[in-house]
C-alpha cells in the first residue's frame, strides 16, 4: 500500500498540475487565434476518435478565473501550462496579437494572485498552420521562427514566469506527426520525421540564450517523455532489439540534451534517413539547462522485429492485469528505475516529473461525485516510487500530476480523461473527483 507523505519530501520540491493549451483553451477562432496544426488535423475526417475536435474542449478560455481557483483548492504550489504559439503569433512569425498576449498575463497574474508558481511551456504541439504550409519542423526555418517566439512571451511574461519549458514532448510531436502519422500534421516519412527531432532540439538550444536575456533569474528545461526499456524475452535479438529501441525512444534525446551528440548506433540504423547536421547545431542543443522534465506513464517491453519500423523493434502488448484506461500497464517501479537510469548515465541538473497520471471510464454517479479511487492509488503508488528514487539519490525538484481537467485528448478526442476534475462536455460544469480531493488532502499533509 502507498506510504509516502508531503513532509517525507524538501520544502523546495514543487507540487503541480500540468494541463496544455490545445487540449482545454477552446475558443480557437476568438480574439485573432488562427488554426494549428491539429486544428487542420482534427478537421480531417477519420483523423480524432468520434470526430471530436478541439475547438470549444475545456471552454477554459473562457472559464479562467474558475479553473484558477480549482488550481488553488488543490493547494499546490505550482502550475504548469502551455501558451498558444498560434494564439499570440497566429502565422508564426511577424505580427503579434495583444489580444493573445493579454490571456496569458490575466492567467499569470491569477495564478500569482492566488500563490500559485507558473510554469510555462512554450510548445506544446499546437505549430501555427502556415509555418506547417512552409514546410513544418522538417525545415530549419521553423526552429529560428520558435526562437523568436520565444522571445515575444519572454519579453511579455518574463517579469512574472521565472520557469520555463521550450518543448513538451519532441518524440510525439515529431516521431508521431510525421512518421507514425498518428498526431498532427499526419505524416508518414522517416527522413522528415529525423529531420523534424532536430530542428525542435535545435530551437529548444536558440531558446535557452532568449529566455536567460529576457528573464531574470530564469530556470529554463525541457520536458521529455522517457519510458523504461525492458525485453520481451532472454533471447541475444531481443535484448539487442531493445537497445536499438532505447536508442531511438530515449536516448536520441538525452545524449544531445547533455553534450553527447546523438547515438552513433541510431544513426547507423537510420541510414539515409538520419538528419543534416549544421556544424556548430549541437553544442547549441547542449546548452545549460537548470532542470530535467520527465514525463512518465508506462514501460515499454521490446521485442524484435526486422519489419518493425527503423530499429527493427516492436512494442510488445502488455499482459498485465492492472491497466489504465490507455490500456498502459500500472508499473510505478519503472519511474523509480528510470529516473535512476538518468541519474546515473547523465547527471543532470534536477529533474522535475512534468506529467504523471492515469486515464479511467469516469463517471458521475448519483451522489454528484466520482468515485476514482484507482486515480488516487496509482498516483500515490508514483508518489512512493518518487520517494524510493530519492533515496536512491535521485535529485528531483517536483511532481506534477496530469492533468487538472479531462480535457481534449488528441488522438482519443473526448473519450479519455485525465482529470482531476471532471468536465461535462456538454455544459462545462467542473466537478472535483475523489481523488483530487485525495491530493488536496495529501498536499495538506
Amino acid at each position: 500500500m502507498p506510504r509516502s507523505t508531503r513532509a517525507q519530501f524538501p520544502d523546495a520540491f514543487r507540487w503541480g498540475v500540468s494541463t496544455s493549451a490545445l487540449q482545454i483553451e477552446g475558443a480557437t477562432d476568438v480574439d485573432g487565434r488562427r488554426p494549428s496544426v491539429w486544428d487542420t488535423f482534427a478537421a480531417e475526417p477519420g483523423r480524432i476518435r468520434n470526430g471530436d475536435t478541439p475547438a470549444v474542449a475545456c471552454d477554459h478560455f473562457h472559464h479562467l478565473d474558475e479553473d484558477l481557483d480549482l488550481v488553488k483548492a488543490l493547494g499546490v504550489d505550482a502550475y504548469r501550462f502551455s501558451v498558444s504559439w498560434p494564439r499570440i503569433m497566429p502565422t508564426g512569425t511577424g505580427a503579434v496579437n495583444e489580444a493573445g498576449l493579454a490571456f496569458y498575463d490575466r492567467l499569470v497574474d491569477g495564478l500569482l494572485e492566488r500563490g500559485v508558481e507558473p510554469w510555462l511551456t512554450l510548445y506544446h504541439w499546437d505549430l501555427p498552420q502556415p509555418l506547417e504550409d512552409a514546410g513544418g519542423w522538417p525545415r530549419r526555418e521553423t526552429a529560428l521562427a520558435f526562437a523568436d517566439f520565444a522571445d515575444v512571451v519572454s519579453r511579455r511574461l518574463g517579469d512574472r514566469v521565472k520557469r520555463w519549458i521550450t518543448h513538451n514532448e519532441p518524440w510525439c510531436s515529431t516521431i508521431k506527426g510525421y512518421y507514425e502519422g498518428e498526431f498532427a500534421p499526419g505524416k508518414r516519412d522517416l527522413a522528415a520525421a529525423m529531420q523534424a527531432t532536430h530542428h525542435v532540439l535545435l530551437s529548444h538550444g536558440l531558446a535557452l540564450p532568449v529566455l536567460r536575456s529576457n528573464v531574470a533569474d530564469a530556470q529554463c528545461g525541457i520536458a521529455l517523455s522517457l519510458h523504461p526499456i525492458h525485453t520481451a524475452s532472454d533471447s541475444e535479438a531481443d535484448r539487442l532489439a531493445a537497445i536499438r529501441h532505447d536508442g531511438l525512444r530515449n536516448r536520441w534525446f538525452l545524449n544531445p540534451l547533455h553534450g553527447r551528440g546523438y547515438p552513433e548506433d541510431v544513426l547507423r540504423e537510420l541510414g539515409a534517413a538520419a538528419p543534416d547536421i549544421v556544424e556548430g547545431d549541437l553544442a547549441i542543443i547542449a546548452g545549460k539547462t537548470d532542470f530535467l522534465g520527465i514525463n512518465y506513464y508506462f514501460r515499454e517491453i521490446i521485442a524484435d522485429d526486422p519489419k518493425g519500423g527503423p530499429m527493427r523493434s516492436r512494442v510488445v502488448e502488455t499482459t498485465a492485469s492492472d491497466v489504465t484506461g490507455f490500456g498502459w500497464e500500472v508499473y510505478p517501479e519503472g519511474l523509480t528505475e528510470l529516473l535512476l537510469r538518468v541519474t546515473r548515465d547523465y547527471h543532470p541538473a534536477p529533474i522535475a516529473i512534468t506529467e504523471n497520471g492515469a486515464t479511467y471510464p469516469d463517471e458521475m454517479t448519483a451522489d454528484g461525485r466520482v468515485h476514482d479511487d484507482r486515480r488516487a492509488i496509482y498516483i500515490h503508488r508514483h508518489i512512493d516510487a518518487l520517494r524510493a528514487a530519492m533515496d536512491g539519490g535521485v535529485d528531483l525538484a517536483g511532481y506534477f500530476v496530469w492533468s487538472l481537467l479531462d480535457n481534449f485528448e488528441w488522438a482519443e478526442g473526448y473519450s479519455k480523461r485525465f482529470g482531476l476534475v471532471h468536465v461535462d462536455f456538454a455544459t462545462q460544469a467542473r466537478t472535483m473527483k475523489d481523488s483530487g480531493r485525495w491530493f488536496a488532502t495529501f498536499l495538506k499533509g
